[in-house]
Protein backbone atom coordinates (compact mmCIF):
# COMPACT_ATOMS: atom_id res chain seq x y z
CA UNK A 1 0.00 0.00 0.00
CA UNK A 2 1.32 3.25 -0.67
CA UNK A 3 0.57 6.28 1.43
CA UNK A 4 1.79 9.60 0.74
CA UNK A 5 2.26 12.14 3.84
CA UNK A 6 1.27 15.78 4.01
CA UNK A 7 3.12 17.94 6.18
CA UNK A 8 2.99 21.42 7.40
CA UNK A 9 5.04 23.98 5.18
CA UNK A 10 7.36 26.45 6.36
CA UNK A 11 6.34 29.63 5.41
CA UNK A 12 9.83 31.70 5.26
CA UNK A 13 13.07 30.90 7.60
CA UNK A 14 11.72 33.08 10.44
CA UNK A 15 8.07 31.14 10.91
CA UNK A 16 8.04 27.61 13.07
CA UNK A 17 4.51 27.23 13.03
CA UNK A 18 1.03 27.63 11.64
CA UNK A 19 -2.25 27.47 12.14
CA UNK A 20 -4.80 25.15 10.01
CA UNK A 21 -7.26 27.80 9.52
CA UNK A 22 -9.72 25.54 7.51
CA UNK A 23 -10.04 22.14 6.39
CA UNK A 24 -11.50 21.79 2.60
CA UNK A 25 -11.53 17.46 2.64
CA UNK A 26 -12.26 14.91 5.35
CA UNK A 27 -11.78 11.67 6.04
CA UNK A 28 -12.90 9.71 3.49
CA UNK A 29 -13.04 11.90 0.27
CA UNK A 30 -11.10 11.42 -2.43
CA UNK A 31 -8.46 14.22 -3.95
CA UNK A 32 -6.79 14.37 -7.33
CA UNK A 33 -3.25 16.31 -7.58
CA UNK A 34 -3.70 20.12 -6.84
CA UNK A 35 -6.88 19.94 -5.18
CA UNK A 36 -7.13 22.38 -2.12
CA UNK A 37 -6.75 20.73 1.17
CA UNK A 38 -6.45 23.06 3.78
CA UNK A 39 -5.76 26.66 4.26
CA UNK A 40 -2.95 27.70 7.10
CA UNK A 41 -2.47 31.18 8.62
CA UNK A 42 0.76 32.79 9.91
CA UNK A 43 1.40 36.21 11.48
CA UNK A 44 2.05 37.48 8.00
CA UNK A 45 0.56 35.04 5.14
CA UNK A 46 -2.48 32.52 4.31
CA UNK A 47 -1.98 29.99 1.93
CA UNK A 48 -3.73 27.14 0.17
CA UNK A 49 -2.01 23.52 0.41
CA UNK A 50 -2.93 21.52 -2.80
CA UNK A 51 -2.33 17.78 -2.79
CA UNK A 52 0.83 16.55 -4.39
CA UNK A 53 -0.96 13.03 -5.38
CA UNK A 54 -4.39 11.51 -6.04
CA UNK A 55 -5.88 8.83 -3.43
CA UNK A 56 -8.40 8.86 -0.72
CA UNK A 57 -7.49 10.96 2.67
CA UNK A 58 -7.14 8.10 5.33
CA UNK A 59 -6.40 10.60 8.20
CA UNK A 60 -6.71 14.18 9.33
CA UNK A 61 -3.96 14.24 12.12
CA UNK A 62 -5.21 17.75 13.09
CA UNK A 63 -8.05 19.93 13.54
CA UNK A 64 -9.14 23.17 12.35
CA UNK A 65 -8.06 26.08 14.19
CA UNK A 66 -4.88 24.11 15.66
CA UNK A 67 -1.36 25.36 15.39
CA UNK A 68 0.93 23.17 14.12
CA UNK A 69 4.49 23.08 14.05
CA UNK A 70 6.74 23.21 11.06
CA UNK A 71 7.54 19.59 9.14
CA UNK A 72 4.57 18.02 11.37
CA UNK A 73 2.29 15.32 9.88
CA UNK A 74 -0.82 16.52 9.18
CA UNK A 75 -2.65 14.44 6.76
CA UNK A 76 -2.29 10.63 5.20
CA UNK A 77 -3.73 9.97 1.69
CA UNK A 78 -3.73 6.76 0.32
CA UNK A 79 -2.98 6.55 -2.93
CA UNK A 80 -4.05 2.58 -3.42
CA UNK A 81 -7.35 4.31 -3.45
CA UNK A 82 -8.64 2.30 -0.37
CA UNK A 83 -8.94 4.00 3.38
CA UNK A 84 -6.38 1.12 4.68
CA UNK A 85 -7.00 0.69 8.63
CA UNK A 86 -3.32 0.74 9.44
CA UNK A 87 -2.28 2.60 12.00
CA UNK A 88 -1.16 6.41 11.07
CA UNK A 89 1.75 5.91 13.77
CA UNK A 90 3.37 3.42 11.66
CA UNK A 91 2.66 4.87 8.62
CA UNK A 92 4.57 7.72 10.04
CA UNK A 93 7.34 6.16 10.49
CA UNK A 94 8.55 4.62 7.30
CA UNK A 95 11.17 6.84 6.87
CA UNK A 96 11.46 5.89 2.89
CA UNK A 97 8.04 7.58 2.55
CA UNK A 98 8.63 10.61 4.24
CA UNK A 99 7.97 14.13 2.05
CA UNK A 100 9.50 17.32 3.52
CA UNK A 101 7.55 20.33 2.37
CA UNK A 102 9.32 23.54 2.97
CA UNK A 103 7.98 27.10 1.31
CA UNK A 104 11.34 29.33 1.52
CA UNK A 105 11.93 32.76 1.03
CA UNK A 106 13.28 34.29 -2.07
CA UNK A 107 12.61 36.13 -5.26
CA UNK A 108 9.79 33.14 -4.30
CA UNK A 109 8.51 32.02 -0.97
CA UNK A 110 7.34 28.97 -1.21
CA UNK A 111 8.87 25.92 -2.74
CA UNK A 112 8.14 22.28 -2.42
CA UNK A 113 10.76 19.71 -2.45
CA UNK A 114 9.55 16.37 -3.05
CA UNK A 115 6.74 14.81 -4.40
CA UNK A 116 6.11 10.73 -4.31
CA UNK A 117 4.26 9.49 -7.35
CA UNK A 118 2.61 5.58 -7.45
CA UNK A 119 5.68 5.23 -10.29
CA UNK A 120 7.79 5.71 -7.29
CA UNK A 121 9.33 9.06 -9.04
CA UNK A 122 10.50 11.82 -7.24
CA UNK A 123 9.61 15.34 -8.71
CA UNK A 124 10.78 18.98 -7.81
CA UNK A 125 8.37 21.49 -7.60
CA UNK A 126 9.48 24.29 -10.04
CA UNK A 127 8.90 28.06 -8.94
CA UNK A 128 9.18 31.19 -10.92
CA UNK A 129 9.95 34.54 -9.44
CA UNK A 130 7.80 35.19 -6.01
CA UNK A 131 5.07 32.53 -7.65
CA UNK A 132 5.23 28.59 -7.01
CA UNK A 133 3.81 25.75 -8.98
CA UNK A 134 2.32 22.37 -7.92
CA UNK A 135 3.88 19.27 -9.81
CA UNK A 136 0.14 18.87 -11.73
CA UNK A 137 0.34 22.52 -13.17
CA UNK A 138 3.88 21.82 -14.24
CA UNK A 139 2.95 18.77 -15.81
CA UNK A 140 0.14 20.17 -17.65
CA UNK A 141 2.42 23.42 -18.83
CA UNK A 142 5.26 20.84 -20.18
CA UNK A 143 2.74 18.93 -22.16
CA UNK A 144 0.83 21.86 -23.68
CA UNK A 145 4.23 23.17 -24.46
CA UNK A 146 3.60 26.51 -22.39
CA UNK A 147 7.24 28.47 -21.37
CA UNK A 148 7.88 29.86 -18.29
CA UNK A 149 7.14 33.37 -19.37
CA UNK A 150 3.68 31.98 -20.10
CA UNK A 151 3.61 30.30 -17.10
CA UNK A 152 4.11 33.26 -14.88
CA UNK A 153 1.67 35.55 -17.00
CA UNK A 154 -1.38 33.31 -15.97
CA UNK A 155 -3.52 34.86 -13.36
CA UNK A 156 -3.73 32.80 -10.23
CA UNK A 157 -7.37 32.11 -8.87
CA UNK A 158 -5.28 30.58 -5.74
CA UNK A 159 -4.51 32.30 -2.47
CA UNK A 160 -1.50 34.62 -2.94
CA UNK A 161 -2.08 34.46 -6.94
CA UNK A 162 -1.43 30.59 -7.05
CA UNK A 163 -1.99 28.93 -10.19
CA UNK A 164 -4.71 25.82 -9.72
CA UNK A 165 -5.39 23.22 -12.30
CA UNK A 166 -8.38 25.29 -13.77
CA UNK A 167 -6.46 28.24 -14.50
CA UNK A 168 -3.49 26.40 -16.51
CA UNK A 169 -6.25 24.94 -18.38
CA UNK A 170 -8.80 27.97 -18.90
CA UNK A 171 -5.44 29.16 -19.84
CA UNK A 172 -4.60 26.52 -22.86
CA UNK A 173 -8.27 26.72 -24.11
CA UNK A 174 -8.12 30.15 -25.02
CA UNK A 175 -4.96 29.77 -26.27
CA UNK A 176 -6.37 26.76 -28.44
CA UNK A 177 -9.08 28.83 -29.68
CA UNK A 178 -6.73 31.13 -31.12
CA UNK A 179 -4.06 29.07 -32.52
CA UNK A 180 -1.44 29.62 -30.21
CA UNK A 181 -1.30 25.86 -28.47
CA UNK A 182 -1.12 22.37 -30.55
CA UNK A 183 -1.91 19.60 -28.57
CA UNK A 184 -0.06 17.30 -27.48
CA UNK A 185 -0.39 14.67 -30.32
CA UNK A 186 0.71 17.96 -32.55
CA UNK A 187 3.58 18.91 -31.04
CA UNK A 188 4.82 15.09 -30.86
CA UNK A 189 4.77 15.24 -34.66
CA UNK A 190 6.00 18.89 -35.19
CA UNK A 191 9.18 19.41 -36.21
CA UNK A 192 12.06 19.61 -33.37
CA UNK A 193 12.71 23.12 -32.01
CA UNK A 194 16.45 24.34 -33.00
CA UNK A 195 18.89 25.64 -30.54
CA UNK A 196 17.93 29.36 -30.83
CA UNK A 197 13.92 28.34 -30.36
CA UNK A 198 14.30 26.24 -27.94
CA UNK A 199 13.14 27.70 -24.24
CA UNK A 200 15.87 25.31 -22.05
CA UNK A 201 19.40 26.28 -21.46
CA UNK A 202 21.63 23.95 -23.05
CA UNK A 203 24.33 22.90 -20.86
CA UNK A 204 27.99 23.49 -22.33
CA UNK A 205 30.46 20.58 -21.65
CA UNK A 206 33.25 22.09 -19.02
CA UNK A 207 36.56 20.79 -18.90
CA UNK A 208 37.67 20.31 -15.18
CA UNK A 209 41.49 19.42 -13.99
CA UNK A 210 42.24 17.43 -10.48
CA UNK A 211 43.38 21.37 -9.50
CA UNK A 212 39.84 22.67 -10.04
CA UNK A 213 37.46 23.13 -6.87
CA UNK A 214 33.67 22.47 -7.14
CA UNK A 215 31.19 24.08 -5.57
CA UNK A 216 27.46 22.92 -5.72
CA UNK A 217 24.78 25.71 -5.92
CA UNK A 218 22.80 26.17 -2.88
CA UNK A 219 18.95 26.69 -3.33
CA UNK A 220 19.12 30.40 -3.26
CA UNK A 221 21.54 30.63 -6.04
CA UNK A 222 19.98 28.05 -7.97
CA UNK A 223 16.57 30.48 -7.82
CA UNK A 224 18.44 33.43 -8.13
CA UNK A 225 20.19 31.35 -11.66
CA UNK A 226 17.07 30.41 -13.01
CA UNK A 227 15.41 34.09 -12.53
CA UNK A 228 17.88 35.71 -14.19
CA UNK A 229 17.98 33.44 -17.38
CA UNK A 230 14.48 33.64 -17.37
CA UNK A 231 14.40 37.28 -17.42
CA UNK A 232 16.69 37.70 -20.20
CA UNK A 233 14.10 35.65 -22.00
CA UNK A 234 11.58 37.60 -21.70
CA UNK A 235 12.42 41.19 -21.64
CA UNK A 236 14.54 42.63 -24.34
CA UNK A 237 17.11 44.47 -22.36
CA UNK A 238 18.23 48.07 -22.91
CA UNK A 239 20.65 49.97 -20.83
CA UNK A 240 20.67 54.01 -20.93
CA UNK A 241 23.60 55.91 -18.51
CA UNK A 242 24.08 59.38 -17.41
CA UNK A 243 26.40 61.07 -15.33
CA UNK A 244 25.05 62.92 -12.29
CA UNK A 245 26.33 65.86 -10.03
CA UNK A 246 25.51 64.96 -6.54
CA UNK A 247 27.47 67.71 -4.86
CA UNK A 248 24.26 68.94 -3.39
CA UNK A 249 23.44 65.90 -2.00
CA UNK A 250 27.08 65.02 -0.73
CA UNK A 251 27.14 68.32 1.41
CA UNK A 252 23.67 67.84 2.35
CA UNK A 253 24.08 64.32 3.81
CA UNK A 254 27.30 65.82 6.05
CA UNK A 255 25.02 68.45 7.72
CA UNK A 256 22.65 66.47 8.79
CA UNK A 257 24.25 62.95 8.88
CA UNK A 258 25.05 63.70 12.95
CA UNK A 259 21.51 64.99 13.89
CA UNK A 260 20.21 62.33 12.10
CA UNK A 261 22.16 59.43 14.58
CA UNK A 262 21.41 60.91 17.47
CA UNK A 263 17.48 61.75 16.38
CA UNK A 264 16.83 58.42 15.32
CA UNK A 265 19.72 56.19 15.98
CA UNK A 266 20.33 55.54 12.05
CA UNK A 267 22.80 56.34 9.92
CA UNK A 268 21.10 58.29 6.40
CA UNK A 269 23.25 57.21 3.47
CA UNK A 270 22.24 58.79 -0.50
CA UNK A 271 20.38 56.42 -0.98
CA UNK A 272 17.08 57.20 0.04
CA UNK A 273 17.64 60.64 -1.66
CA UNK A 274 18.10 58.83 -5.10
CA UNK A 275 15.19 56.61 -4.00
CA UNK A 276 12.94 59.47 -3.70
CA UNK A 277 14.55 60.91 -6.84
CA UNK A 278 13.60 57.71 -8.60
CA UNK A 279 9.83 57.56 -7.32
CA UNK A 280 9.35 61.06 -7.94
CA UNK A 281 10.53 59.87 -11.49
CA UNK A 282 7.91 57.12 -11.69
CA UNK A 283 5.14 59.73 -11.09
CA UNK A 284 6.08 61.79 -14.07
CA UNK A 285 6.32 58.51 -16.64
CA UNK A 286 3.84 55.96 -14.98
CA UNK A 287 4.84 53.35 -17.95
CA UNK A 288 8.51 52.89 -16.11
CA UNK A 289 6.26 51.38 -13.03
CA UNK A 290 4.55 48.61 -15.24
CA UNK A 291 4.50 44.79 -16.24
CA UNK A 292 4.07 43.37 -19.51
CA UNK A 293 1.01 40.61 -19.61
CA UNK A 294 0.69 38.97 -23.14
CA UNK A 295 -0.38 42.31 -25.62
CA UNK A 296 -1.21 44.29 -22.80
CA UNK A 297 0.49 46.82 -20.21
CA UNK A 298 -0.16 46.65 -16.62
CA UNK A 299 0.64 50.47 -15.25
CA UNK A 300 0.88 49.86 -11.57
CA UNK A 301 -0.78 52.55 -9.46
CA UNK A 302 1.35 51.79 -6.49
CA UNK A 303 5.18 51.99 -6.01
CA UNK A 304 6.30 49.39 -4.23
CA UNK A 305 10.29 49.94 -4.29
CA UNK A 306 12.28 47.01 -4.28
CA UNK A 307 15.93 47.63 -3.14
CA UNK A 308 18.62 45.08 -3.95
CA UNK A 309 20.46 43.55 -0.77
CA UNK A 310 23.66 41.87 -0.81
CA UNK A 311 23.62 38.92 2.11
CA UNK A 312 26.80 37.42 3.46
CA UNK A 313 26.37 34.23 1.73
CA UNK A 314 27.40 36.24 -1.35
CA UNK A 315 23.58 35.73 -2.17
CA UNK A 316 20.98 38.19 -3.20
CA UNK A 317 17.48 39.23 -2.25
CA UNK A 318 15.24 42.20 -3.26
CA UNK A 319 13.03 43.44 -0.24
CA UNK A 320 9.93 45.87 -1.44
CA UNK A 321 9.13 48.81 0.45
CA UNK A 322 5.42 49.11 -0.07
CA UNK A 323 3.93 52.31 -1.36
CA UNK A 324 7.24 53.64 -1.14
CA UNK A 325 5.74 57.41 -2.68
CA UNK A 326 3.72 57.66 0.21
CA UNK A 327 7.25 57.88 2.73
CA UNK A 328 9.31 60.65 3.79
CA UNK A 329 13.43 60.58 3.08
CA UNK A 330 12.95 59.72 6.61
CA UNK A 331 10.70 56.84 6.24
CA UNK A 332 12.33 55.42 3.14
CA UNK A 333 15.55 55.54 5.13
CA UNK A 334 14.04 53.85 8.22
CA UNK A 335 12.22 51.37 6.02
CA UNK A 336 15.28 50.52 3.89
CA UNK A 337 17.45 49.87 7.08
CA UNK A 338 14.74 47.75 8.58
CA UNK A 339 14.19 45.41 5.40
CA UNK A 340 18.03 45.02 4.77
CA UNK A 341 19.13 44.46 8.68
CA UNK A 342 16.10 41.69 8.43
CA UNK A 343 17.73 40.17 5.46
CA UNK A 344 20.70 39.99 6.45
CA UNK A 345 19.58 37.81 9.69
CA UNK A 346 17.11 35.54 7.65
CA UNK A 347 14.00 37.38 9.39
CA UNK A 348 12.29 38.92 6.31
CA UNK A 349 9.05 37.93 5.71
CA UNK A 350 7.00 36.46 2.70
CA UNK A 351 5.68 39.39 2.39
CA UNK A 352 8.36 41.55 2.36
CA UNK A 353 9.75 39.94 -0.87
CA UNK A 354 6.83 40.32 -3.12
CA UNK A 355 4.85 42.51 -5.40
CA UNK A 356 7.61 45.09 -6.16
CA UNK A 357 7.17 47.29 -8.95
CA UNK A 358 10.40 48.91 -9.36
CA UNK A 359 14.05 48.26 -8.20
CA UNK A 360 17.16 50.10 -7.83
CA UNK A 361 20.46 48.18 -7.23
CA UNK A 362 23.44 50.15 -5.20
CA UNK A 363 27.03 48.67 -7.55
CA UNK A 364 28.39 52.08 -5.53
CA UNK A 365 28.55 50.49 -2.32
CA UNK A 366 31.31 47.97 -3.91
CA UNK A 367 33.39 50.75 -5.04
CA UNK A 368 31.96 50.00 -8.96
CA UNK A 369 31.66 53.00 -11.25
CA UNK A 370 28.71 51.73 -13.08
CA UNK A 371 27.20 48.62 -14.41
CA UNK A 372 23.71 46.94 -16.31
CA UNK A 373 21.58 45.34 -14.38
CA UNK A 374 19.16 42.15 -15.15
CA UNK A 375 15.40 43.42 -15.05
CA UNK A 376 13.63 41.51 -11.51
CA UNK A 377 10.76 40.41 -13.62
CA UNK A 378 7.74 41.22 -13.96
CA UNK A 379 8.93 44.70 -13.05
CA UNK A 380 10.01 46.29 -16.52
CA UNK A 381 12.93 48.29 -15.17
CA UNK A 382 15.65 48.71 -13.04
CA UNK A 383 17.94 51.65 -12.18
CA UNK A 384 21.68 50.95 -10.61
CA UNK A 385 23.75 53.79 -8.76
CA UNK A 386 27.76 53.64 -8.92
CA UNK A 387 30.23 55.08 -6.78
CA UNK A 388 30.47 58.34 -6.07
CA UNK A 389 33.61 60.46 -7.13
CA UNK A 390 35.36 63.65 -7.26
CA UNK A 391 35.99 64.90 -10.32
CA UNK A 392 37.05 68.39 -12.39
CA UNK A 393 33.94 69.74 -14.17
CA UNK A 394 33.10 72.99 -15.64
CA UNK A 395 30.62 75.37 -14.07
CA UNK A 396 29.09 78.06 -15.65
CA UNK A 397 28.96 81.23 -13.65
CA UNK A 398 27.99 85.14 -14.22
CA UNK A 399 31.97 85.49 -14.75
CA UNK A 400 32.34 82.18 -17.39
CA UNK A 401 33.25 79.07 -17.52
CA UNK A 402 35.43 77.77 -14.53
CA UNK A 403 37.00 74.27 -13.76
CA UNK A 404 36.07 73.06 -9.95
CA UNK A 405 35.93 70.01 -8.06
CA UNK A 406 32.49 68.54 -7.83
CA UNK A 407 31.33 64.83 -6.54
CA UNK A 408 29.61 63.30 -9.35
CA UNK A 409 28.22 60.03 -9.95
CA UNK A 410 26.60 57.38 -12.59
CA UNK A 411 23.13 56.62 -13.06
CA UNK A 412 22.01 53.67 -15.40
CA UNK A 413 18.49 52.53 -16.00
CA UNK A 414 17.86 49.05 -17.53
CA UNK A 415 14.66 48.62 -19.21
CA UNK A 416 11.73 46.25 -21.47
CA UNK A 417 12.56 47.80 -25.13
CA UNK A 418 9.26 45.59 -25.75
CA UNK A 419 7.09 48.21 -24.55
CA UNK A 420 9.44 51.48 -22.97
CA UNK A 421 11.60 52.86 -25.77
CA UNK A 422 14.83 55.23 -25.60
CA UNK A 423 12.83 58.50 -25.74
CA UNK A 424 10.86 56.74 -22.75
CA UNK A 425 13.99 55.64 -20.96
CA UNK A 426 15.82 58.20 -21.57
CA UNK A 427 13.84 60.91 -20.53
CA UNK A 428 12.90 58.98 -17.49
CA UNK A 429 16.72 58.41 -16.46
CA UNK A 430 17.21 62.52 -17.60
CA UNK A 431 14.51 63.18 -14.87
CA UNK A 432 16.04 61.85 -12.07
CA UNK A 433 19.08 63.21 -12.53
CA UNK A 434 17.71 66.59 -12.36
CA UNK A 435 16.07 66.08 -9.60
CA UNK A 436 18.95 64.94 -7.98
CA UNK A 437 21.19 67.46 -9.36
CA UNK A 438 18.54 70.49 -7.76
CA UNK A 439 18.48 68.69 -4.37
CA UNK A 440 17.99 71.21 -1.59
CA UNK A 441 20.59 71.91 0.55
CA UNK A 442 18.89 73.54 3.22
CA UNK A 443 16.10 70.70 3.65
CA UNK A 444 15.52 69.33 6.82
CA UNK A 445 15.33 66.04 7.34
Amino acid sequence: MAQFEIVMPKMGESIEEATITKWFVKEGDKVSEDDVLLEIATDKVDSEIPSPVEGIIKKLMYQQDETVAVGSVIALIDMDGTASEEPAEQQIRQENKNVEAEVIQSESQEVITEETKEDATVQELSFSGDRFYSPLVRKIASEANISQSELNSIEGSGINGRVQKKDILAFIEKGKNKGEFKTEEQAKSAPKATTTETTEVANIPVSVSGEDEIIQMDRMRKIIANHMVQSIKVSAHVTNMIEVDVSNVVNWRNKVKNEFLKREGLKITYLPVFMEAAIKGLKDFPKINSSVDGDNIIIKKRINFGVAVALPDNNLIVPVIKNADLLNLAGLTKEMNRLADNARNNKLKPDDIQDGTFTVTNFGSFGNTMGTPIINQPQVAIMAVGAIVKKPAVLETPQGDVIAIRHKMFLSLTYDHRIIDGALGGSYLKKVADYIENFDVNRNV
